[in-house]
C-alpha cells in the first residue's frame, strides 16, 4: 500500500523553507490536505458536510506532522501550531504563541484549518496572516497565477501579472475564495499567487518577478 504522501517532496518543500530562515525571513505555512481528503470527495454521499470538513481538517494535521518531522531532521526547528486542539502531539494555536516561535527563527505550521467548517485554508491563509502581523501573504497554485478563465480548458485565456482587488472583482477572477479574498481585501494583504515549486517558494519571497500579484493598487 502506497503512502498518500510523497516524502520526496515534503523533503523539498522543507529544504525551501530552510533556506528562506537562514536567508532571515520569519516563515510561517498554511498546510492543507488536497493529497489525503478533500470534503468534495464525498459530494452526494450520505456523510454531512460539517464532518467532511472535520475530516479534512484533521487531514491538515498529518501533512503538518509530515513537514515538521523532516524540517526538524534537516536540523531546522518548526512548531506544528493547530486550530483543532491535539496537544498531546501539536501546539493549540495562538497568536502570541506564533508570533514566540517565529521570533526564534522557528518554522511555524499552521494545521486545522480555521478550526471550523465551512471555511478553506485560503480563508486561513489570510486569517492567519493578519493574526501575526504579515503584510505579504503567497498562494501556491497549479498554473503561473491568475488567468482571465482557467488555462487548462482556454489556452485563449489572459495571464495578469498585476492586478488590483477590485480589478479581481470585477472580473469575476477566482482568485481564492470569496471569504479569504474580502478579508485579504479589506485588510490591505499583499497577495502573490504562483505556481508551486520548491525553488518557486524562494525565489517569490525573495522578491523575483514570478506569478500574479495582487493589492489595493490599480494595475
Amino acid at each position: 500500500m502506497e503512502a498518500n504522501l510523497d516524502f520526496r517532496k515534503v523533503k523539498q518543500l522543507a529544504l525551501s523553507l530552510q533556506k528562506l530562515v537562514k536567508a532571515g525571513y520569519q516563515v510561517s505555512i498554511v498546510v492543507g490536505a488536497g493529497n489525503i481528503f478533500r470534503a468534495r470527495m464525498v459530494k452526494g454521499m450520505s456523510i454531512d458536510r460539517v464532518a467532511a470538513d472535520h475530516m479534512g481538517m484533521i487531514a491538515t494535521t498529518i501533512n503538518a506532522l509530515a513537514l515538521q518531522s523532516m524540517l526538524e531532521k534537516l536540523g531546522q526547528s518548526a512548531k506544528v501550531l493547530s486550530a483543532l486542539p491535539l496537544s498531546n502531539i501539536m501546539e493549540e494555536f495562538s497568536y502570541t504563541r506564533a508570533m514566540y516561535h517565529l521570533s526564534k527563527k522557528r518554522v511555524v505550521i499552521f494545521a486545522g484549518g480555521t478550526g471550523n467548517p465551512y471555511f478553506t485554508t485560503d480563508t486561513a491563509l489570510v486569517l492567519r496572516a493578519l493574526e501575526i502581523g504579515a503584510d505579504k501573504i503567497y498562494k501556491a497554485t497549479n498554473v503561473k497565477g491568475v488567468y482571465s478563465a482557467d488555462p487548462e480548458k482556454n489556452k485563449k485565456a489572459k495571464f495578469y501579472d498585476k492586478l488590483s482587488y477590485q480589478q479581481a472583482l470585477d472580473q469575476k477572477l477566482k482568485v481564492m475564495d470569496s471569504t479569504a479574498f474580502a478579508l485579504a481585501n479589506d485588510n490591505n494583504l499583499l497577495l502573490t499567487v504562483f505556481k508551486y515549486s520548491p525553488a518557486n517558494i524562494v525565489s517569490v519571497v525573495k522578491g523575483e518577478k514570478l506569478g500574479t500579484k495582487v493589492s489595493n493598487e490599480s494595475s
